[in-house]
């Protein structure tokens, strides 16, 4: 039976025909008989603005009662409900963030904490650091309180144990802890077979301090602090209750999903179906990346989607009613969500489809876009700086963009007789890739040119793979090897995916570099594919007979040339701005091609870390890598890099050598100048083999005495001494960074990594024109001295924004006042410098 909504909704349309000013009466119409779609969607603006402060929360209620007031009219009391909706939203937003930023830990950076903690995360290596995870405290003072716990190497030797690993499989009960600090012997780090999962209880005592650069995304997940771990101890104990039982869940799914095959595609199934890419190895999710598939492995919609399509066809086979099924995916969409880790995409995900089978469930189909507003009210409502995550962020734009104009899409390539599947497809993947454009181009400086035509060729496997998957997870709750038969079929068709991807992403150009730096263009952009939209429907729909079936229009009576020269505008239209936008990034941030005798060097912005790319004719070397998730493998294919010739490895600490495996798979060097040999870093562990499998380049240790010279560069190795063979290096990583000479004709750059003034001190140094600043523009007594030594007429400094160690320091930008040009990569992003015969200049960015 049709409702009041719908027959309102079906006679307007009727009568007022399904345009742009159509569907705009509708949707007032079906605004005025449900209310409570207006006072969800302020409730949603309000929570959007909790960060935006009293003026602008003000003005959006303002704004909200008005538009209130324009549908209902001044006797509904729905204005003032709209007005109040947002001002009570952005106060739980804000009292909730105040929980969490200014209640346990505010008071307390710098100050020594013990307690016993559980692990909401699995450990995530960090190199010469460790590892890091967030924890959630039990008992004491602290209880509930969440952190991110930085666990040094020592530590991690505990983890590897294997009477740790026969007791964090059971459940309760002490066997006697494992303690180690922080001065104890290093370990191997945490390997994937480690015991240290999500749900291990642990006791830690450390200090308490602000989080630093690259660790917002725990900021961003609840983590108000962090703390530098100087004791920990196994307690042979996992969590209990629900969440212990979830956790015994997680463990058997991700058993059965290795079972019959090999690490990496158990690897690429398990960041499928549960979305732990952890294990996806760099070059492979670089792979994903590129060719637009990166969605496949971030649990989302799609899982939800097929995870309730596969508990319909199963509950017909077995003969299962209705609602049962209905209740069954319910509860089965309820139980994913945390296993999969509750991300944004899934909790959006999830509650998008609880709501929708909800309301199936009692006889109300609710509106797409309602439960789009209930996904964002519960997801911002627990955590209000969701909107802040890119994930949050690309997932609500992809849905919105979906609900909007994938239908539409659809349909206008059915009608270019494209077969039907192909068409939803196609039309699904189009819609996502101009929704989410612009917030890649923000967050990420660049777009998938093969998304299309990538996600077309993988799309046959996609549902099967997950299906498989969440099949094999199933049946391995009674015994992992009974869930074999499936992730032996499912892995056959990852490894095809997998093939897709690699393919996809092998051409230079399947990436097209594009940067949106302020919110102000993002929000332009997406006002001008708006426009572009509703230009294009309302003449498509005006044309004679069916707008959308051009070719059946031409010949019939009406306006050919009309038809004609639609089709000509649009796709010169298109072709104009693609040619614009990549004329124009190739005028503003590709580099010039190098004439013979000129040398590029590059300080690339990759946050609070060193990376320093130099570049002739015949050489591409990369001097540190930065931090893991810095981005330097973006930032290297912008500068035009296909394959490294060295690189440079000056120490091992995260923030220079934490990406160091994944631009060794990505761009497969020649050879490794490894001045991190012998630290005990997951890095240095898995280095030898990373660069085996990358080609077998070579590994050199790097140290004082080696010269390296390729065409006209030299690369002189001035620090560290040499080690006495059988012996390994300890104390600070940073004393033995390696400090290097460059030399191209008659220019001289000092590149000294983190190696500072107690070190340079001892050095014969050159006059160079380029100096690197020592240590990111950490305070340095000594650095005065080495500028009247060094004499440079240009100083970098890498350093990342607003990071959490102060650099750099009012000191050294002081005692810098003497260099004629200083940059900054945390406010002049990278930075390239041209060197040839005329002298020395900075590239336009």
């Amino acid at each position: 039976m049709m409702g009041p909504c719908s027959a309102v909704a079906t006679a307007l349309s009727r009568r007022l025909g399904d345009g742009a000013r159509g569907r705009v009466v509708v949707a007032v119409e079906v605004l005025r008989l449900h209310p409570r779609h207006a006072l969800l969607g302020t409730f949603v603006a309000g929570l959007c603005a909790t960060q935006a402060g009293t003026p602008v929360i003000l003005a959006i209620a303002a704004l909200s009662g008005f538009l209130a007031l324009s549908v209902f009219g001044a006797r509904s009391v729905v204005p003032l409900g709209a007005a109040g909706a947002v001002v009570l939203a952005a106060s739980l937003g804000q009292a909730r963030l105040e929980a969490t930023d200014g209640g346990f830990w505010s008071a307390r950076q710098g100050e020594t904490i013990e307690g016993r903690v559980v692990l909401v995360e699995a450990p995530r290596i960090t190199g010469a650091r460790g590892a890091r995870a967030r924890v959630r405290f039990l008992g004491g003072s602290a209880d509930g309180e969440v952190a991110l716990v930085r666990l040094p190497q020592a530590a991690l030797e505990v983890a590897d144990s294997t009477a740790l690993r026969r007791q964090s499989r059971r459940a309760g009960g002490v066997e006697g802890g494992h303690s180690v600090t922080a001065a104890g012997s290093a370990g191997a780090g945490v390997h994937e077979d480690s015991s240290w999962r999500i749900g291990t209880v642990l006791d830690i005592s450390g200090r308490v301090s602000p989080l630093g650069d690259w660790e917002r995304y725990a900021a961003l997940s609840g983590a108000g602090v962090a703390i530098d771990v100087e004791r920990v101890a196994a307690t042979g104990m996992t969590r209990t209750g629900l969440a212990g039982a979830l956790d015994g869940v997680r463990d058997r799914a991700r058993g059965g999903l290795q079972t019959g095959l090999k690490p990496p595609e158990a690897a690429l199934l398990r960041g499928m179906v549960l979305g732990e890419d952890e294990s996806v190895p760099g070059a492979v999710r670089e792979d994903f990346r590129r060719s637009g598939l990166a969605h496949i492995l971030a649990v989302s919609g799609q899982n939800v989607m097929l995870l309730a399509a596969l508990v319909f066809a199963a509950g017909i086979v077995l003969g299962i009613g209705v609602r049962a099924r209905l209740w069954l995916a319910v509860a089965l969409i309820a139980l994913y969500v945390p296993l999969t880790g509750a991300g944004p995409s899934i909790q959006r995900a999830g509650v998008m489809g609880i709501a929708g089978l909800a309301a199936w469930l009692v006889g109300r189909p609710a509106s797409r876009w309602y439960v789009v507003a209930l996904a964002a009210a519960a997801t911002l409502a627990f955590n209000p700086r969701a909107i802040e995550q890119p994930g949050w962020q690309l997932s609500f734009a992809a849905v919105i963009g979906l609900i909007a104009g994938a239908r539409p899409t659809a349909e206008a390539l059915r009608s270019c007789r494209m077969p039907a599947v192909v068409a939803e497809t196609a039309g699904v993947t189009l819609t996502a890739t101009v929704a989410t454009a612009p917030l890649l181009a923000h967050h990420f400086g660049e777009l998938s040119l093969v998304s299309l035509p990538a996600n077309l060729a993988a799309a046959p496997a996609v549902a099967p793979v997950m299906w498989l998957g969440m099949l094999a997870a199933a049946v391995a709750q009674l015994d992992p090897w009974l869930a074999t038969p499936f992730t032996v079929i499912a892995g056959r068709l990852v490894g095809y995916i997998e093939w897709i991807a690699h393919l996809a992403a092998e051409p230079r150009a399947a990436v097209l570099p594009v940067s949106l730096d302020s919110w102000t263009a993002v929000a332009a952009v997406y006002l001008a594919i708006a426009l572009v939209a509703s230009v294009l429907s309302f003449t498509l729909r005006r044309l004679p007979g069916d707008g959308l079936r051009l070719w059946e229009t031409v010949g019939r009576t009406g306006s050919p040339l009309r038809i004609r020269g639609v089709g000509l505008f649009v796709v010169a239209a298109t072709a104009g701005a693609v040619s614009f936008f990549a004329w124009q990034e190739a005028r503003s941030s590709a580099p010039v091609a190098l004439a013979p005798g000129e040398l590029r060097l590059s300080f690339l912005d990759v946050g609070q870390g060193d990376a320093i790319l130099v570049q002739t004719r015949s050489l591409a070397m990369l001097v540190d890598t930065g931090p893991p998730d810095g981005g330097v493998v973006a930032e290297l294919h912008k500068a035009g890099v296909k394959r490294l010739d060295v690189i440079l490895v000056t120490h091992a600490e995260a923030d220079h050598e934490g990406a160091t495996l994944e631009v060794v798979r990505a761009f497969r060097p020649r050879l490794v100048l490894n001045g991190g040999a012998g630290w005990p870093t997951a890095v240095q562990r898995q280095l030898p083999s990373a660069v085996r499998d990358a080609g077998g380049g070579r590994i050199v240790s790097a140290h004082a005495g080696r010269t390296l010279r390729v065409g006209e560069v030299t690369v002189e190795l001035l620090w560290p001494p040499a080690l006495v063979p059988g012996t390994k290096p300890g104390g600070n990583p940073n004393d033995r960074a390696v400090v290097a000479h460059l030399r191209h004709g008659e220019f001289d750059a000092l590149l000294p990594a983190d190696a500072e003034s107690n070190v340079l001190a001892q050095l014969e140094l050159p006059r160079v024109e380029v100096l690197k600043v020592p240590h990111h523009g950490s305070d340095d007594p000594g650095l005065a001295a080495v500028l009247e030594q060094t004499a440079p007429a240009f100083a970098a400094i890498e350093v990342g924004r607003e990071n959490s160690y102060g650099h750099p320091t009012p000191d050294t930008l002081s005692a810098l006042k003497v260099v004629p040009n200083v940059v900054r990569t945390d406010l002049d992003g990278t930075v390239r410098l041209r060197i040839d015969a005329d002298g020395m200049r900075v590239e336009p960015s």
